[in-house]
């Protein structure tokens, strides 16, 4: 999940601006190892530690998530062949099972945070396919290699910086795998929203996004802190779909979560 404003976090996660220039990007992996031991400095002067610093250094430069940043086009779809490639049927077919058999987990998640069930399932159903697949690819070096990277450098450090403090609070491990560009969990949050929105939705004291509950629970406090309104619309033109914007920056993605939202909540 790449957020249109993903990158306006707090300001414990903000590298300064004179901190960010000190640091030298590179289109290709030559750079890297001399990016992460002053990137580890940078990181150590915002409060990581140990257990963070570590897995900075264990990370090598991340070949396909270069790959795949670079070959992306599914959002130059239409949005009737996007939904048709995502599998958009499948999805609210198997979402609208998943509201029946489990309603009363959704009833709480809107209770609790005004998100409707259809919208965090389509969100779910989009990201991982409700948690078939979450990815392959080592969430700490595919940040730290897109923070690396020149293409899109002072988007990605805060979520670089966020993901060595998952590390250091026992959240995820230098080893905890996500999607390429890591996004980790079963919706996909990047690093730092899931430092600053992360909820422990099942109660067992700590956040993990590859727990279902928790993961649900996180994306309705996103979307509740991105200004979700209680029972308005979510539909183009109604107030809450400024908020799915918040989402993804792609406009067939929010145009395809509205609706097979709308599907599976109907």
């Amino acid at each position: 999940m790449i957020s249109a404003k993903s990158l306006i976090l707090s300001a414990a996660l903000t590298l300064t601006a004179g901190a960010a220039s000190a640091l030298t990007c590179g289109n290709t992996g030559a750079g890297y190892e001399q990016w992460k031991r002053d990137f580890a400095w940078e990181a150590s002067q915002k409060g990581v530690t140990a257990r963070g610093l570590q897995a900075l250094k264990a990370t090598k430069y991340a070949t396909r998530t270069i790959a795949a940043d670079r070959g992306q086009k599914s959002f130059k779809y239409s949005l009737s062949k996007f939904m048709q490639v995502r599998g958009a049927e499948t999805i609210i077919a198997q979402g609208k099972r998943r509201l029946n058999k489990n309603p009363s987990l959704y009833a709480n998640l809107e209770a609790q945070y005004g998100v409707p069930a259809g919208v965090l399932i389509a969100i779910h159903g989009m990201e991982t396919g409700f948690g078939g697949f979450m990815g392959d690819s080592s969430v700490v070096a595919a940040i730290s290699t897109l923070a690396y990277d020149c293409r899109r450098t002072e988007f990605f450090q805060p979520h670089a910086l966020a993901a060595l403090k998952l590390v250091d609070q026992g959240v995820i491990t230098g080893n905890t795998k996500g999607a390429k560009h890591g996004e980790l969990g079963h919706t996909q949050f990047l690093p730092g929203n899931a430092l600053r929105y992360g909820v422990d939705g099942n109660g067992d004291g700590r956040v993990d996004l590859y727990n279902l509950n928790d993961a649900l629970a996180t994306t309705a406090n996103y979307l509740r802190g991105k200004g979700w309104r209680r029972g308005a619309g979510y539909q183009q033109g109604e107030p809450n779909f400024a908020v799915i914007k918040e989402w993804n920056a792609a406009t067939v993605y929010q145009q395809a979560i509205a609706i097979m939202g709308a599907r599976i909540d109907g």
